[in-house]
């Protein structure tokens, strides 16, 4: 339904829009006859509100601006015979949506202004129903599952990261969950309306990074056919998570920390300074630390976005959250496909107990998802439980073979085991990720 409100102090008049637009059956239509009774009764919240600009009590420029100023939300349709271009440009200025000059077709104008100012109310309505789905999807209490000692702290230091507005470092190993507590620090702190812009440095062409993170201009250089805005501009008020940092090339981290310590940039191609004033939340899975001490990582861009430091532990030092994440992505599975509730035997928890998940919590999602859906009862068994390529071991059977086609044989089995994550396995094996898709090439090839 939308509320619309009718102000026109000629009687015919009024009763010839309040008939036009009752018409339509959506339409909860309130009229009046001066300009006090309107603002007397802006507390029942009206959509749209049709004006006169000529009122026997106040003028409609008065009006519209004690409607703008009590309600910037409610959208305004001057309605007179008034033709001079400068009032209805001053009037556009004052935030009216629209002005219209009372003639013989002013039911098809009028139907059509309402109808686009319907339009534009759902997809509000429909993006701040998305933004609250976010939030609630995000919600800390749901978000960050443990009862660990180890995730007591972490709790600790989120519920400290999301009272200000410090930047962030968050490190853990391959699969902890760095992009959730990221969400999480976000999406519950007083910038939760604000955009949330996640970044993989590492899967940016060092060439390009700068481009990505700070815009550039039209025709900065070949192949820039548009301006385009940088991901600290997207981030605006809101957060920027640069992921994998550790990554970040070490000619551009000097670019960064100009930045960072200046709170401007400008787009590539331009000199033209844009102000900076989004929250920083970084993740890596190396210790950047000793990527300082081996002079890969500038040590001040380092204490720069060091702020609140938040480590996450792996999943083999959380005694038993394994159950407990495991409970709570079997019944997510089962809901999600509308599947009966199941549970996990006790053959299957000893099975989870055992095992170190060298994937963390990723693997162990994956894996009990396969499980519920092997699982031919209500119990989800030892059978059931299947981790990736545990029957696999490539140290064994290489005789005959090169060192290259044994390297290829390792890269092929954790690409398996880690469902093709090239940075896992790059972590995994100590590797550049480079290596690793030249490997995965010859892999293809071969």
């Amino acid at each position: 339904m939308l509320r619309i409100f009718v102000v026109e102090d000629n009687d015919w008049y009024n009763r010839l829009l309040v008939h036009n637009l009752t018409m339509i059956p959506e339409y909860e239509v309130i009229s009046f006859f001066n300009g006090r009774d309107c603002l007397d009764n802006l507390h029942k919240k009206p959509d749209v509100i049709t004006l006169d600009y000529r009122l026997p009590d106040m003028s409609g420029m008065e009006v519209l601006k004690r409607i703008r100023r009590e309600n910037e939300d409610i959208q305004v349709i001057l309605i007179s015979e008034q033709q001079d271009i400068e009032v209805v440009v001053t009037l556009l200025k004052e935030g009216a949506y629209d002005y219209l000059v009372k003639s013989d077709d002013i039911r098809e104008r009028l139907l059509n202004t309402v109808l686009n100012i319907g339009k534009n109310l759902g997809l509000k309505k429909e993006i701040t129903d998305l933004k609250q789905e976010v939030q609630e999807k995000y919600r800390f209490s749901d978000l960050i599952i443990g009862e660990s000692n180890s995730m007591d702290r972490v709790h600790a230091l989120i519920q400290k990261a999301i009272q200000t507005n410090i930047n962030v470092s968050i490190s853990g190993e391959t699969g902890t969950g760095k992009e959730l507590v990221a969400k999480a620090i976000h999406y519950n702190s007083g910038n939760r309306s604000e955009p949330f812009v996640a970044v993989n440095v590492s899967a940016i062409p060092s060439e390009l990074v700068e481009s990505e993170l700070f815009g550039h201009e039209k025709g900065a250089f070949t192949g820039a056919e548009f301006q385009r805005k940088g991901k600290f501009e997207e981030a605006g008020n809101g957060t920027l998570f640069l992921d994998e940092i550790g990554e970040m090339d070490l000619a551009f981290q000097a670019k960064l920390l100009r930045v960072l310590q200046e709170r401007e940039l400008s787009r590539v191609g331009s000199n033209k300074l844009i102000p900076v004033n989004c929250r920083i939340i970084t993740a890596t899975h190396r210790n950047l630390a000793q990527e300082v001490k081996k002079g890969k990582f500038r040590q001040d861009l380092f204490y720069r976005l060091q702020g609140l430091p938040v480590e996450l532990p792996p999943l083999r030092e959380r005694d038993k959250d394994v159950l407990v994440l495991a409970k709570h992505f079997i019944n997510a599975f089962c809901k999600e496909n509308r599947l009966p509730l199941k549970k996990l035997s006790p053959s299957a928890r000893k099975k989870l107990l055992d095992y170190n998940f060298p994937g963390n919590i990723r693997e162990l999602k994956s894996v009990l998802e396969l499980g519920v859906t092997l699982c031919d009862g209500d119990d989800i068994s030892a059978s059931d439980i299947i981790f990736n390529g545990e029957d696999l071991e490539p140290e064994t059977g290489f005789e005959g073979m090169t060192l290259r086609e044994y390297d290829l044989r390792i890269v092929s089995h954790y690409l398996q085991k880690y469902d093709n994550d090239v940075k896992a396995v790059a972590s995994k094996l100590d590797i550049g990720t480079a290596t690793i898709y030249r490997m995965m090439k010859e892999l293809k090839e071969g």
